[in-house]
């Protein structure tokens, strides 16, 4: 059975960004300090970053970590994560991942602008564009990922907005040992999600809380 599927990073003052990508900040402002124990597992070190040394922690993060790539058939993002906002004006854009991007499955761009050829890459990522309702684009995703699950990228707008529509079936919140004091916040009017969802947490080796919502 397909599920949907979200991984969110965010700080222990429930900000997850605390400013729009740039072309000198892709994921914003603090990205680096929200994510530094998951980037440093020998699991991201290893699939995004084409590590093979065996270096990197292989603690409880990594095993999340290796966890946010397994069965996964098929990707949405926004159009923020993507890059369309930092290179509106570029049509040979081919996002932040280089020609081998780490999906290795159709991705699912949303846009509120005319969709963009699909762009195919390395390793057997596809990107598509799509300026339509999210329920529709979870569809197509849902159908394209054989069976596997559809994972939800981000960034914290589209997040939220697939939360907000009860459409995530599996939420996994790594939450990092820091105070941001500003930014995008996650749980506004995200109330009696514990309701609808089965809580279980976990702190790791890192001091990351991983706290999971499963339906």
């Amino acid at each position: 059975m397909t599920r949907v599927r979200l991984d969110l990073f965010l700080s222990l003052d429930g900000y997850a960004a605390t400013a729009e990508p740039t072309p000198e900040s892709p994921m914003g402002e603090d990205w680096e300090r929200l994510t530094a124990a998951y980037v440093a597992t020998r699991t991201f070190r290893e699939l995004v970053f084409g590590d093979s040394s065996g270096a990197g922690t292989t603690g409880i993060d990594d095993r999340y970590a290796r966890a946010s790539f397994e069965g996964i058939g098929s990707e949405i993002m926004g159009a923020a994560m993507f890059g369309l906002h930092s290179f509106p004006e570029d049509p040979d854009w081919k996002g932040w991942w280089g020609d081998q991007p780490p999906f290795h499955t159709p991705v699912y761009v949303l846009t509120h602008t005319a969709p963009r050829p699909s762009i195919p890459m390395q390793g057997g990522t596809t990107f598509h564009f799509r300026n339509a309702a999210i329920k529709e684009v979870l569809a197509e995703a849902s159908g394209a990922a054989g069976g596997n699950d559809v994972r939800v990228g981000g960034g914290i707008g589209t997040a939220r907005a697939f939360l907000l529509a009860g459409l995530v079936d599996q939420f996994h919140v790594m939450i990092a040992p820091i105070i941001l004091g500003k930014g995008t916040r996650l749980w506004d009017d995200l109330g009696g999600l514990e309701q609808t969802h089965t809580v279980t947490t976990e702190v790791a080796e890192s001091g990351t809380i991983h706290v999971n919502f499963t339906r």
